[in-house]
């Protein structure tokens, strides 16, 4: 058999193993999938493209980690496995990136030309485009790098173009004015994810609309005076029987020199805020725009492409800027009367997520998908349970997103994306809308064509991932047999934004099947206090600098272990530690298995006749976290997994049985029992190896090659399951025994301020039953080992307790340990005198939460069940404590 490395470096250095590994893995062809290969069952994944332009976050480093733990784990369970990268071209972002390099030589954009600006673009992604990929390397993603794709390479952008025509010919996409959001310094439409929200120190308004007849006024209370002058009516709710009476009914809109306007009545109107009184502004609100389409009203535009107040506006107002409009707006009521009161109003205010100008509701004629036809058949699917959300209750978010769901404008103003595929006959003005560039018009035949200055939002291309990825128009192999994919993972914050558009695009163009079979939804990573990570708190943590701290390894694991269903990652670096100190306790357990190991061959199980206690529960225990993780991976409870893992590891098998099977290790228990402890080693590393390495795949294939468990990549040795593997339950009940009488000598010792290294000539035990002295005969040397005494001596049932002990309740019975020859008995009695005084403290305190039917009555069922628990707990230690202080009182 080949020879183990018994010659493991001391300390665990993470740096040259990953890159070792990781290079050694590609070598191998070892994340690439077979199209070819119908023998295996697959799984897929696509990974969420991140931008072009980006670096690898904390996110990202959270979401690719469980994404590459599914695809481990599944090729290690024999899945033909395909995990697909690539990256985003993230219109707005990279063409901001590439702007401001040109404003560094003073040059604009228009100053090149569209053509040789993305010219530019191309030459900026060639050259800094590929830094996320080499990141997500160093992180251990094990994706199909011969399968890399990009938004706008050849193939995705012949997606595009295809699903726009189709879409476009079948009545789902359509041009027209609509309200978006407007970036006025980018000159550009933005989705509802590309504006960020703060909240800011803000006004309500309350201005008088007197009525058109002079017979009094209404209230209307707004945050927006400046945009007064647009205003074409003011609404009232239906539903509040004082106001909608007055519909129909007209007023004179302020500083507008007396336009008359309608008093309407809609739905819109929450008669609770402000006064009840809502002004219509269509051009430059959302609602309003949609209750203006309603009432047939019309549109006033008075703040134009560059944030600037238009003539409409006003002499007073025309030329400033909004910002500057509005003091001057308020002015010009106050003087004219129209001003009754303001009143402080915080209130959230959007911002371009590229350069932070407030964002605009804008009038513009825009490119937009009639989305609820393809809405109503992704709620069908979801609904079917063709569609499985994990954790399950994300469905409702889904449904409640899609329910009324508003047309999606598709149009960018750009030039950096996948250019709008329609052109404008300069002749007849026919609309020609082609997958091929058109060379003349169909209905004139002019050759004055001119294509769409526009571009598709980002999110078009990205919602085609799952099967234009796959080659996508044309009828590929990998779209056969990789599509529907297996699962998606992605962050809950883009289920509508990216999510349902996939979803709807997948069943419109793909037959009617699901783009996934899963969506596995994780939540956030925030700080260790709960706080979102940013860069102005200074509280953020950069996933590289935590890989070169720490590793990898200890990175993926820590983020793996933390992970909850629904509920966020708390992350700190001390988090990372811990993980890192994990990965030291496993290197330093398996040099000391090489070393006791040999080159003897140790594989198989041992006889039953050779194997104590300790063997025969580890390998029980072994076979139950084999099926516990299995059944866990399955469904996607990556974070139990971990934990289940880690306890195993760190206890059970480090903590607890290399302890007790170093006797046998060194001889002192015979050749049988040396040959059967080192055949339980081999087998435990063996399979926790194997259990981990999907977490931490670069320590575990440097320590799976140094005990010669093969040669290949460890994921293509098969998965452990335990099913070969001896269990017994009444060897988990008795080592559980022993366990606690080891622990509760350890408290004891712990208690009396012993050093750990330190013998204590004797324990003594007084047995519940007859069958426990039996049982601690059995297993004495074991117990004198663990808890490091000289000799174990039964008590009598009627006899005195030995003077001068501290003692502990145990399943076996009592158990005494004498320490008056150990320490000095009078400060004891003091130091257990005053936890003693503690304890009764809470005692009290935990009683009179109790007896408050307040409490009991209103507080939340957990809450009053943990005070319950709290004062039993007390009431055990005081009586444990007092029996101490007697005890060692008598001295």
């Amino acid at each position: 058999m080949p020879k183990r490395n018994r010659e493991l470096d001391k300390n665990y250095d993470p740096r040259p193993l990953e890159d070792k590994w990781y290079q050694w893995w590609i070598d191998q062809g070892l994340f690439h999938a077979d199209e070819n290969d119908d023998t295996r069952e697959t799984f897929t994944i696509v990974l969420p493209p991140p931008n072009v332009t980006g670096a690898l976050h904390v996110g990202h480093a959270y979401d690719h980690t469980l994404q590459d733990v599914l695809c481990r784990y599944k090729r290690a369970r024999g899945y033909n496995v395909l995990w697909l990268p690539g990256t985003d071209h993230a219109g707005i972002a990279t063409q901001n990136v590439v702007e401001r390099a040109l404003a560094k030589q003073g040059l604009k954009r228009q100053d090149l030309g569209r053509e040789a600006f993305i010219e530019k673009v191309w030459e900026w992604k060639k050259e800094y485009g590929g830094r996320i990929v080499s990141q997500m390397k160093r992180l251990g993603d094990s994706c199909d790098w011969d399968r890399e794709r990009f938004t706008m390479d050849e193939g995705l952008s012949k997606a595009v173009r295809a699903v726009f025509v189709r879409l476009y010919e079948k009545g789902l996409i359509y041009r027209g004015k609509y309200i978006v959001n407007w970036c006025p310094r980018c000159h550009t439409a933005l989705s509802d994810i590309e504006v960020e929200h703060a909240e800011e120190p803000g006004h309500l308004y309350f201005v008088r609309y007197p009525f058109a007849d002079g017979q009094g006024h209404i209230l209307v209370a707004t945050t927006r005076p400046e945009t007064i002058p647009a205003d074409v009516a003011v609404a009232v709710s239906p539903e509040d029987p004082d106001k909608k009476a007055l519909a129909g009914r007209k007023v004179v809109v302020p500083l507008t020199g007396g336009r008359v306007v309608p008093i309407v009545a809609d739905n819109m109107v929450d008669p609770a805020f402000g006064t009840g009184f809502v002004k219509i502004t269509p051009a430059h609100d959302p609602n309003d725009f949609l209750a203006g389409q309603r009432h047939g009203l019309p549109t006033i535009q008075i703040i134009d492409e560059n944030g600037i107040m238009t003539d409409d506006a006003g002499a007073e107002l025309a030329g400033k800027t909004v910002v500057e409009a509005r003091p001057r707006s308020v002015q010009l009521l106050q003087e004219g009367g129209f001003l009754e009161k303001i009143e402080d109003l915080p209130h959230q205010v959007g911002h371009c997520y590229r350069c932070n100008t407030v964002v605009e509701p804008y009038l513009s004629e825009q490119w937009f998908v009639k989305v609820a036809p393809l809405a109503q058949k992704g709620v069908q699917a979801s609904k079917e349970g063709r569609i499985r959300w994990i954790p399950n209750q994300w469905d409702k978010t889904y449904y409640q997103w899609m329910d009324g769901v508003r047309d999606w404008c598709i149009s960018r103003q750009l030039w950096w994306g996948h250019r709008i595929p329609a052109w404008t006959c300069g002749d007849c003005g026919h609309l020609t809308v082609s997958e091929t560039d058109p060379t003349l018009c169909p209905k004139c035949g002019s050759h004055h064509l001119h294509q769409d200055e526009d571009v598709l939002d980002t999110w078009f291309s990205s919602a085609l991932w799952p099967f234009s990825t796959l080659g996508w128009p044309e009828d590929t192999k990998e779209l056969k047999r990789y599509y529907p994919t297996s699962v998606l993972v992605t962050a809950f914050d883009i289920i509508f934004f990216w999510v349902s558009r996939m979803i709807m695009m997948g069943l419109e163009f793909m037959d009617g099947r699901e783009p996934f079979k899963d969506v596995y939804i994780h939540a956030l990573v925030r700080d260790e206090h709960g706080q979102k990570m940013s860069k102005s708190k200074g509280n953020g943590i950069d996933p590289l600098d935590m890989i070169e701290k720490f590793g990898a390894d200890a990175l993926r694991f820590t983020v793996a272990y933390l992970t909850v269903q629904g509920r966020d990652i708390l992350l700190g670096e001390s988090r990372i530690e811990t993980c890192k100190r994990f990965i030291n306790k496993l290197w330093n357990a398996s040099r000391f298995a090489l070393m006791n190991l040999g080159d003897e061959d140790c594989e198989g199980l041992p006889e039953p006749s050779e194997m104590r206690l300790h063997d025969r529960w580890l390998l029980s225990r072994l076979a139950g976290v084999e099926k516990s993780v299995s059944a866990l991976m399955d469904e996607y409870d990556v974070g139990e997994a971990a934990r289940v893992i880690y306890d195993f590891v760190w206890a059970d098998l480090c903590d607890w049985y290399i302890e007790m099977a170093k006797p046998a290790l060194y001889g002192d228990e015979g050749d049988g029992r040396a040959k059967a402890s080192r055949q339980v080693l081999n087998r435990a590393f063996k399979d926790v190896l194997r259990l981990l390495h999907p977490f931490t795949p670069f320590v575990t294939e440097e320590l799976w090659h140094a005990f010669a468990f093969g040669e290949r990549p460890m994921e293509l040795e098969s998965w452990p399951d335990g099913s070969d593997l001896p269990t017994s339950e009444d060897s988990l009940a008795e080592m559980s025994s022993l366990q606690e009488l080891v622990r509760a000598l350890r408290n004891l010792r712990s208690e009396a301020g012993l050093p750990p290294s330190q013998s204590i000539d004797r324990a003594v035990l007084r047995f519940r039953e007859a069958t426990g002295e039996a049982f601690v005969k059995a297993h004495e040397d074991m117990i004198r080992l663990l808890a490091k005494v000289g000799r174990i001596e039964a008590l009598g049932k009627d006899d005195a307790r030995p003077r001068s002990s501290l003692t502990s309740i145990v399943g076996l019975g009592q158990v005494f340990l004498p320490v008056g020859d150990l320490l000095d008995v009078k400060a004891e009695v003091e130091r257990l005198t005053g936890e003693l005084k503690k304890v009764q403290a809470n005692l009290q305190r935990s009683e009179a939460k109790l007896s408050k039917p307040s409490f009991v009555e209103n507080a939340p069922a957990d809450v009053v069940e943990k005070e319950r628990e709290r004062l039993e707990d007390s009431k055990r230690r005081i009586a444990r404590l007092s029996e101490n202080i007697e005890s060692l009182s008598q001295a």
